[in-house]
């Protein structure tokens, strides 16, 4: 079907780009225009295990979610134009996990420094900045994250 309705932009997330050979349709060669499939890398385990497979594999479209954002995370400048985007965002609910803003900027400017583009998705119930943790509602989220005004889009 997603081969058929080329109409669409099919957008798919991953945590397990290890499987994501088995999965592809015999004609997909380096992948179709219309489908970006993007990698979940929450923290540098992750990351590390992550990475190097998914940037690798025959995907025209890719893109990096770190979300939730659990520590801060370094790409060991292994970004590239390969990647189109990298988008980072905080855990809501009351149980959620502290998204520091220090560790968004980080991503952030290796984003800038690979010439790859950088979306700030949302903060997350428990947002430090500065120092000071910020309880965010979770319908002020995004809308914090927007007023940030960090989004790098190329």
């Amino acid at each position: 079907m997603i081969k058929r309705r080329e109409d669409l932009h099919f957008f798919m997330v991953t945590k397990r780009p290890e499987r994501i050979t088995q999965c592809l349709p015999e004609d997909w060669g380096d992948g179709y225009e219309h489908v970006t499939i993007c990698c979940t890398m929450e923290n540098q385990r992750r990351t590390d295990e992550r990475l190097p497979i998914f940037r690798e594999l025959p995907i025209k479209h890719k893109a990096i979610i770190c979300e939730p954002i659990l520590e801060a995370i370094d790409f060991h400048e292994g970004l590239g134009s390969w990647c189109e985007q990298v988008t980072v965002g905080g855990e809501s609910g009351n149980d959620a996990r502290v998204c520091d803003y220090d560790w968004v900027l980080n991503i952030r400017e290796q984003c800038i420094n690979a010439n790859v583009s950088f979306h700030f998705k949302q903060t997350g119930a428990h947002f430090r900045k500065d120092g000071k943790l910020y309880i965010i509602p979770r319908n002020q989220q995004m809308i914090q994250a927007h007023k940030a005004g960090i989004d790098f889009i190329l």
